[in-house]
């Protein structure tokens, strides 16, 4: 006879869900410039790109420098159906055009991920590079298709309006881009609990096990594989008509490494992640670049600290401080957080004073010794200004050091007061 069992709702998870869809839709009305509306889409299309990106790396251990190959031919196909719509070739709804780009990507990973997924950890990471830097060069070389270096542009005003929506103004593209982003990291998120990802990610930890209970582990990472390109495509397509514009760019080495490092970033081992890492994407790619010409090099040190000292990324970093939070000693630590925050930013505050003098006298010489930083008049070739610099960039890495080893030890204890908590509640 046939039992049933209530199962109650995962509250929280509803919660979480709702404000993430809240969030979509209330943040442009909240930041109403043209430069945030532009950056809230971008940040849209980048949590896909990272999401999708992560799917290979996080979840099946898959180091690839070429997930840009399919974002970008999604971006290529996605702007030529938009194109053939605006010649009156094809019927196909402006609002559709992303899911050309999907499965585009789709396709594009059934026919060189077959190969790729042959094999797995450096091997596949050396032929997912191989692959991106042929797919680079052939942008170059085939014009009609890839525009050469002008690229190709497109209208996204096409076919007929829907209930007035022509996806002329920024505001109508960003919701549409905001509803799949919305869909899409919740089917990335479905994925994670289906047969399929969870054997993926038994084929990350231990593939020479999953074999041995009688899975094939490259038919896995194929699978996983094709799907990554799906996102990835959507991913491409929103960003075409985003910018009305694909360039050779979209399926450059730069573009694959900036999803690898703001995935990292993020934290690769958490589903969430790589949404963190999509926005500083954005956020770096269009503020930070503003700010300084540096903003390579900020990004590569940001990084190198980032493996050194947290390298499961800024998610890592949150879901431990929760755990010390829900225990209730995250009070015992703010103080130690306080002095790390201070000490590094008197250390980043001298390293970028260097920084900025060794660019200016480097590309902007001809516009004189002196430059601004932070408020400060400093002179790129005085003795003064670099002795300053250096004085305080060591006092800050000194003080650091001090307040990270002080920090280490109350941390150390209150892990052992969690654990004794545990053992404590476990046998009450």
């Amino acid at each position: 006879m046939a039992t049933y069992k209530f199962k109650p709702y995962n509250v929280g998870r509803w919660i979480i869900w709702s404000l993430f869809a809240l969030v979509l839709i209330f943040a442009p009305l909240l930041f109403t410039s043209n430069l945030s509306g532009t950056m809230l889409a971008q940040m849209g299309i980048a949590i896909i790109a990272c999401l999708s990106y992560n799917m290979l790396l996080g979840q099946g251990g898959m180091l690839s420098f070429g997930h840009a190959v399919y974002t970008g031919l999604g971006s290529f196909m996605a702007i030529h159906a938009l194109n053939a719509v605006t010649a009156g070739q094809s019927n196909i709804p402006v609002s559709l055009i992303p899911l050309v780009g999907g499965v585009a990507g789709m396709g594009f990973a059934v026919l060189l991920g077959f190969v790729t997924t042959k094999k797995s950890g450096t091997p596949f990471a050396m032929i997912t590079l191989g692959v991106a830097e042929l797919v680079f060069a052939m942008s170059l070389m085939f014009s009609e298709f890839f525009g050469g270096e002008a690229g190709i542009s497109g209208n996204r005003v096409a076919g007929s309006s829907v209930w007035g929506i022509t996806f002329g103004p920024q505001i109508q593209i960003y919701y549409l881009i905001a509803i799949y982003t919305f869909i899409c990291v919740a089917l990335m998120y479905a994925f994670t609990q289906t047969p399929l990802g969870r054997i993926l990610n038994a084929v990350r930890d231990n593939p020479e096990r999953v074999e041995f209970i009688g899975y094939n582990t490259q038919k896995v990472r194929y699978l996983a594989f094709i799907i990554a390109g799906f996102f990835a495509g959507i991913s491409g397509g929103l960003g075409a008509l985003n910018f009305e514009i694909v360039t050779a760019e979209v399926v450059g080495a730069g573009r694959s490494g900036g999803y690898l490092l703001f995935t990292f970033l993020g934290g690769a081992t958490f589903f969430f992640g790589p949404i963190i890492g999509g926005i500083l994407m954005v956020l770096a790619f269009v503020l930070l670049s503003e700010f300084t010409k540096a903003w390579l090099l900020y990004l590569g040190l940001l990084f190198l600290f980032m493996v050194m000292y947290a390298p499961g990324g800024i998610a890592s970093l949150i879901m431990m401080n929760l755990r010390v939070a829900a225990f209730g000693k995250l009070k015992q630590i703010w103080v130690s957080y306080l002095g790390l925050m201070t000490t590094a930013l008197v250390a980043l505050i001298g390293a970028g004073a260097m920084i900025e003098m060794v660019y200016h006298l480097q590309l902007n010489s001809a516009l004189g010794d002196t430059l601004k930083f932070m408020g400060v008049t400093l002179n790129a070739k005085g003795v003064d200004s670099w002795v300053g610099s250096v004085f305080i960039l060591l006092t800050g890495l000194g003080l650091f050091e001090v307040a990270r080893r002080h920090f280490l030890i109350e941390w150390g204890d209150i892990q052992v007061e969690i654990e004794k908590e545990i053992k404590r509640r476990e046998t009450a």
